[in-house]
C-alpha cells in the first residue's frame, strides 16, 4: 500500500536533515519515472508503485547511515528494478514448478537484466507518457484521474492531495485504490494509444492537468485563495507532456495558458492573503520570465495547428492581458473576438459568462448584462457563485447599487472559499454605502 506522509516521517526518524531533504526531493522528481519503468516491466501500476515505495523505504533506512549515493536517482531506480525482477522471478517460478525449468528461467532473467538497464534508460520518455495515459484513462472517473495523476506523476502523498482538495485522506486513498483496481480489471494496456485513439485520450490527459491547475489557481473551497503546489504540479506535468509530444498543438496551448496565468501569482494576493482582482493588480509584480515562456509556447501552438484549439485560445486571451502594461491599455475588443471564437469551438455556460464580462469591458456594462440576464433566465448556472458576482459588477457599473448589493450577497452565500466570500461581502457593503 502507498505510504502516508506520517509513515514516511516515521521511517525518516533519525535521518540527518540533509539526507531527508535529498530523499524527499529526489522522490518528488524521480518517482514517476521509476513507477513508469516498473509498470512497463510488470504491467501492473499498483504493484509498480508498491515496489517503487519499497525502494524509497530502503533509501530512508540506508542513506542516513551509508551516505547519499553519488547518483541518488539511479540508486532508487536500481533498487526498484531489482525488486521488480525478484517479483517476476518468484511469479514465474510459481507458475512453473517443474525442477527442470528452474535453471532455464533463472538464466533468462539474468540475461535480461543488462538489456533491461539500457531499456530503462532509453525509454524513460515513453514510460512517462504511458503512465500519463494510464492515470488519465477514460475508464476512470474524473476525480479518480486527478487523484491518481497527482499520486503517480506528481509524487504527492495522499494527505497532500486530500488537503489540496479539502476531502479526507481516506476518501483520496479509496479513490486511488479503486482506480488501480479498475485499471487492473479493465486490463488497460501499458502503452501509448494508437494514432487513431491519441487525440481522444490526449484530451483526457489535458483535461486532468487543466482541472488540477484551475483548483490551484482559484481554490474552490477553504481559507486559501490559491493553492500554489497544485499550480506548480500541473505546470510541471504540462511541460513534461510538451517535451514528450512536441507536435501536439494543444499541449503547447495548455502550457502557454498555465505559464501566463502563473506569471500573476505574486500580484494576486494582498498582504494578508486576500484576493487581488486582475484589474487591480500591480503588473510590475508579474513574472516576465513566465510571460515570455508562455508567449513562446503560444507561438509554437500556432505554428503546429491549423488554428488555435480551446486551450490555445484561452492562452491567447491571457496573452492580451500579459501584453497590456496597464489595465487601461487592455485590448478588450481583441479579447471579445477571441471569446467569440472560443464560444463557437467550446460552447458552454461558463464561456458565455466570461464572454459577458469581456463584452461589458469592450462595449459597456449594458452589453454584458444582456448576456448575463439570458444566462440567469436559462438557469444553466443557478448555483454558480460567479454568475451573481458578474451580474453584481455590471449592475454596479450601471449605478444600480441596491441590485448589485443583493447580487454580491447571493454570490457570497454560494461560494465555499472563505477569502472569496469576504471579498464579495466587502463589495456588497461598498455598494450599500454608495447606494445610501
Amino acid at each position: 500500500m502507498p505510504l502516508t506522509q506520517a509513515q514516511v516521517t516515521k521511517e525518516a526518524t533519525g535521518a540527518t536533515q540533509a539526507a531527508a531533504r535529498v530523499i524527499e526531493g529526489v522522490w518528488r522528481i524521480e518517482s514517476a519515472r521509476i513507477i513508469g519503468a516498473l509498470a512497463r516491466m510488470l504491467r501492473n501500476v499498483g504493484l509498480a508503485e508498491e515496489l517503487a515505495q519499497d525502494a524509497l523505504v530502503s533509501a530512508l533506512e540506508r542513506w542516513p547511515e551509508a551516505g547519499i549515493p553519488d547518483n541518488p536517482a539511479a540508486w532508487l531506480m536500481t533498487v526498484a528494478k531489482n525488486r521488480a525482477l525478484d517479483h517476476l522471478r518468484h511469479a514465474t517460478l510459481q507458475r512453473n514448478k517443474e525442477p527442470e525449468l528452474t535453471y532455464e528461467i533463472e538464466t533468462l532473467l539474468q540475461d535480461a537484466a543488462p538489456d533491461l538497464d539500457a531499456t530503462v534508460a532509453d525509454d524513460i520518455g515513453d514510460d512517462l507518457l504511458r503512465l500519463m495515459f494510464i492515470a488519465c484513462h477514460p475508464v476512470l472517473s474524473t476525480e479518480a484521474r486527478v487523484a491518481l495523476t497527482l499520486r503517480l506523476l506528481g509524487g504527492l502523498t495522499t494527505d497532500e492531495i486530500a488537503h489540496a482538495f479539502l476531502v479526507s485522506e481516506a476518501t483520496v486513498a479509496q479513490r486511488i485504490v479503486r482506480a488501480k483496481r479498475t485499471l487492473a480489471e479493465a486490463k488497460v494496456p501499458f502503452e501509448i494509444p494508437r494514432t487513431d485513439q491519441l487525440v481522444a485520450r490526449l484530451a483526457s490527459v489535458l483535461q486532468v492537468i487543466y482541472l488540477i491547475y484551475n483548483e490551484g489557481y482559484s481554490a474552490s473551497a477553504g481559507g486559501d485563495w490559491m493553492r500554489p503546489k497544485l499550480c506548480d504540479e500541473a505546470l510541471r506535468l504540462g511541460r513534461i507532456l510538451a517535451g514528450l509530444l512536441p507536435q501536439e498543438s494543444e499541449v503547447h496551448g495548455l502550457v502557454a495558458l498555465m505559464e501566463i496565468q502563473s506569471s500573476r501569482a505574486r500580484a494576486r494576493l494582498g498582504p494578508q492573503g486576500e484576493p487581488v482582482l486582475l484589474l487591480e493588480q500591480d503588473r510590475s509584480r508579474w513574472d516576465q520570465l513566465l510571460i515570455r515562456r508562455g508567449l513562446a509556447a503560444l507561438e509554437r501552438a500556432g505554428q503546429l495547428g491549423e488554428g488555435y484549439g480551446p486551450y490555445a485560445l484561452q492562452a491567447a486571451i491571457a496573452a492580451c492581458h500579459a501584453r497590456a502594461l496597464t489595465a487601461e491599455r487592455t485590448d478588450w475588443p481583441r479579447i471579445a473576438a477571441l471569446y467569440d471564437a472560443l464560444a463557437q469551438l467550446m460552447p458552454s455556460p461558463v464561456v458565455e459568462l466570461n464572454r459577458a464580462v469581456v463584452l461589458g469591458m469592450a462595449y459597456g456594462p449594458a452589453a454584458g448584462l444582456e448576456l448575463v440576464d439570458a444566462l440567469v433566465a436559462s438557469a444553466a448556472l443557478r448555483n454558480y457563485h460567479l454568475l451573481p458576482s458578474v451580474r453584481g459588477d455590471l449592475l454596479a457599473r450601471l449605478g444600480r447599487m441596491d441590485e448589485a448589493c443583493a447580487e454580491f450577497k447571493q454570490a457570497a452565500e454560494l461560494t465555499n472559499n472563505l477569502r472569496e466570500r469576504a471579498l464579495l461581502l466587502a463589495r456588497a457593503q461598498g455598494c450599500a454605502g454608495d447606494g445610501g
